[in-house]
């Protein structure tokens, strides 16, 4: 598939998602959830999202419940983009704590 369609997509599906749990962590505070980057497979099937959690002591927890939570997910992100995509793909939700290295090199060198 086009390389360019599936860059599309996948702004679309990160876009789509960041607002989903934008408004999701206005209920719960003290939680932030970014949706820092979706790769879909090249036949658009599934999608990895890669989400930064903060703060980070909540991560494992937040990223059981948004695994848990799905299939709720796919549905709501299928009601937003239902007229935009024929088939909603199979998400997989991967914590990215590129952050968390990156601060850690920092104090390292810091010292």
């Amino acid at each position: 598939m086009n390389d360019r369609r599936i860059s599309k997509i996948a702004r679309l599906i990160q876009k789509s998602l960041g607002e989903l749990f934008r408004k999701q962590t206005q209920m719960s505070p003290g939680v932030l959830i970014s949706v820092t980057r979706v790769v879909p497979s090249p036949d658009l099937s599934f999608c990895k999202v890669y989400l930064s959690i903060f703060p980070s002591e909540k991560a494992g927890e937040v990223h059981e419940q948004i695994r848990r939570a799905t299939a709720q997910i796919r549905y709501a992100l299928g009601v937003d983009l239902g007229s935009q995509l024929r088939v909603i793909p199979e998400l997989v939700f991967i914590v990215d704590d590129t952050l968390d290295y990156l601060d850690n090199i920092d104090r390292l060198l810091a010292k």
